[in-house]
């Protein structure tokens, strides 16, 4: 079965709409586990926006499944990864200015910076993970740059689904098939995220092969107004089998 990590930023910003405590991101991460999920994931930006440095430093005392902090590899980053020790670091190239992850890496153009990122975090026993797009290119340019697995950004596929075609939806998914393929083959773990909900998440989940985990959080807590937490968590969790 594929994990389902839930991306707890949106609980975040909620809480930091009013200040004080409310919803109490510590609880919420607590019961998203409670429910069954396993893991907890967090992308922390530079100016703190919805995870704020110190969430991270809370969360790993309470998060019992695996936790992944996702973000850019800058220096402030780097220190909050090294201090937390989580399960796992994503690295996304995203901008200090970027709404949300928008391209994956060019494994390629970047690999000597990556490689020396990757190496600090596995020598301090963190799994790497490196934010890629569907490309089997990238995919053997992450291979080199020693990280344990990939997270293929999925935000085309969602599009592709979202058209409602079979044959555009078949279309969509290919390139994450040959991406999984390639990285299975140069013997990396593959993840996945970005856009997908509980409406695109079972074709995908049955059509990429060693799907090993997924990271959803927007769509998941959006679902959530009207279907409830607890329940939807176990909706992803179904359709994951």
């Amino acid at each position: 079965m594929t994990k389902l990590s839930v991306n707890v930023n949106k609980i975040a910003t909620l809480r930091n709409a009013r200040g004080g405590n409310v919803p109490d991101l510590i609880k919420v991460a607590m019961d998203i586990e409670a429910f069954g999920a396993e893991g907890i994931t967090i992308h922390p930006r530079p100016d703190e926006r919805h995870i704020r440095y110190q969430d991270a430093r809370d969360l790993k005392k309470v998060v019992t499944t695996e936790f992944n902090i996702e973000g850019n590899p800058v220096q402030k980053f780097m220190d909050l990864v090294l201090e937390v020790k989580p399960t796992q670091v994503t690295l996304v190239p995203d901008s200090v200015d970027a709404i949300t992850s928008n391209a994956g890496w060019d494994t390629i153009k970047h690999k000597d910076f990556l490689k020396e990122v990757i190496s600090t975090f596995k020598q301090n026993g963190i799994r790497t993970s490196i934010f890629v797009d569907a490309n089997t290119k990238m995919v053997e340019g992450a291979a080199e740059t020693g990280t344990d697995r990939i997270e293929l950004y999925t935000e085309s596929y969602a599009h592709a689904y979202l058209e409602g075609d079979a044959e555009r939806c078949r279309a969509g998914i290919l390139p994450f098939i040959e991406a999984a393929k390639m990285a299975h083959s140069l013997g990396l773990g593959i993840n996945a995220g970005h856009d997908l909900s509980l409406d695109n998440i079972k074709y995908f989940k049955e059509n990429i092969p060693h799907l090993l985990e997924v990271s959803i959080g927007h769509a998941l807590i959006c679902e959530s107004l009207y279907l409830g937490l607890e329940n939807v968590v176990n909706m992803y969790l179904n359709k994951l089998k």
